[in-house]
């Protein structure tokens, strides 16, 4: 394994003494040119974990590790990090030349080199053309640019970027989240992202910090925290998915990596299959699975069948039909691609089948298992 670029150690935050901290020991590796994703609702802690790791903000205990030194206590101007606010916090009465300028101009770097370095990092966001522009007369996709060449041109040790993409629009965030992942994959600029919007994250990310009330409730890959989520909380927050609960019965064979095949009986649907980790014969678990892995049937079944249901709300969004499906008294959401031979009617009778593969048994309290 790479070694870590970033390390950060038991980081606390208590606003004041007594009250539950804002970040709660906190432990995560971010290895050399990873791009990480702290992402999570407000007021899980991330702002104020990058807060932290910028030198913005004291931590109440813990330590903050860069290339192998200790710089919890060392001052924001003596970090060596590029961040990226959400607001931007450019300088209106500076053109974009000077903006960008500035980092290098406090690090008292030569005129020559700042020339070249600021000439390479307008051309890098495309938008050397615009180099004498006042930042004032640029859109905001421009404008967001600007704040990622001026926290690029210094070579930073770490960048840092604070949900920089919250005030653009749906369209133009989808450019700029492409866009920001390629300069930073251009780069290797080892870099923090913050973000409550997960499909950033699944998108951006090499790794992804599920945060939730000042913990670490998964950190992994993109993959590992969508197909396989620790906790009930990571399986709601990053994306859609059913919870059935479940009476696990028998472990049926080994499935891939560490994970056991198992066969459970659904409360209400009968047996089937499902994966999980080893050790979980005999206990009574949650059941996840996300409704576009949810094979739908919508020819006639015997009534009798346990997974025979009715359509009771039908989301029509274009490319996606929504559908939510009473089977054995309980609601389950389903997703297909559209069809042009047409939606089903509300009423309809559904038969609901699944992988094994595609079920997955969660197993694990929240905490930080995944964050070292």
């Amino acid at each position: 394994m790479n070694a870590s670029k970033l390390s950060i150690v038991d980081l606390t935050k208590r606003y004041a003494p007594g009250m539950e901290p804002a970040v709660n020991r906190l432990n995560m590796h971010v290895e050399e040119g990873h791009l990480v994703a702290l992402l999570g609702p407000s007021g899980c802690g991330k702002t104020t974990t990058l807060r932290m790791v910028a030198g913005l903000m004291d931590p109440t205990a813990g330590s903050i590790i860069v290339d192998g030194k200790d710089i919890t206590h060392t001052p924001v101007n003596k970090r060596g990090m590029g961040m990226v606010f959400q607001s931007y916090a450019l300088f209106p009465h500076m053109d974009v030349e000077q903006n960008v300028a500035f980092g290098l101009q406090m690090r008292k770097v030569s005129g020559a080199e700042q020339r070249r370095r600021v000439e390479e990092a307008l051309d890098m966001v495309q938008l050397g053309h615009l180099a004498k522009r006042r930042v004032r007369e640029l859109s905001g996709g421009q404008q967001q640019r600007i704040a990622l060449a001026r926290a690029l041109v210094v070579e930073p040790t770490l960048l840092l970027l604070d949900e920089p993409l919250s005030n653009l629009d749906a369209k133009l965030r989808e450019t700029m989240r492409s866009e920001i992942r390629s300069i930073q994959q251009r780069t290797r600029a080892t870099t923090l992202f913050v973000t409550h919007d997960q499909d950033e994250a699944l998108d951006m990310a090499d790794r992804i910090a599920v945060m939730n009330g000042g913990l670490i409730e998964q950190f992994g890959s993109p993959t590992e925290v969508y197909e396989r989520p620790r906790t009930r909380f990571v399986a709601n927050f990053i994306g859609q998915a059913n919870f059935l609960n479940a009476t696990v019965l028998s472990e049926d064979g080994p499935a891939s990596g560490d994970e056991r095949f198992y066969k459970v009986q659904v409360d209400g649907l009968g047996r089937c299959g499902a994966v999980g980790r080893p050790g979980l014969a005999g206990n009574s678990q949650e059941l996840v699975i996300r409704p576009h892995r949810l094979k739908v049937d919508l020819q006639a079944k015997p009534e009798d069948d346990p997974l025979a249901g009715t359509i009771e709300r039908i989301s029509y969004t274009g490319d996606m039909l929504g559908l939510s499906i009473r089977v054995a008294g309980q609601l389950i959401d389903a997703q297909l691609l559209t069809s042009s031979a047409g939606v089903p009617r509300l009423g309809d009778s559904a038969y609901l089948s699944w992988e094994p593969a595609d079920a997955y048994l969660i197993s694990e309290t929240p905490g930080e298992e995944g964050a070292q």
